[in-house]
């Protein structure tokens, strides 16, 4: 299976600002197991739109994949209660 490049949106980098240190570390892992499997058995497809949600703990990660271009685009990542406003 191919590998997936990972890219953030610029918001993103201002989401991480606000994630505790080791949480933030254990996300970023998570985010790179995503070039591997970008359709991860505990992920879950948001209704309504092309995007994706990865669990980790009280955070989430959503993203989207481009097929075509092996590409994946972070869009957001932020506590359960903040990530779908």
């Amino acid at each position: 299976m191919a590998v997936y490049r990972i890219f953030f949106k610029n918001s993103v980098w201002k989401d991480f600002k606000s994630i505790p240190d080791k949480d933030l570390t254990k996300i970023l892992s998570c985010i790179e197991s995503l070039g591997e499997n970008p359709r991860q058995p505990d992920c879950k497809k948001l209704s309504g739109q092309e995007r994706y949600r990865l669990r980790y703990g009280q955070y989430r990660i959503i993203y989207s994949i481009q097929d075509e271009e092996l590409t994946i685009w972070v869009v957001k990542v932020a506590h359960r209660r903040d990530v779908y406003r």
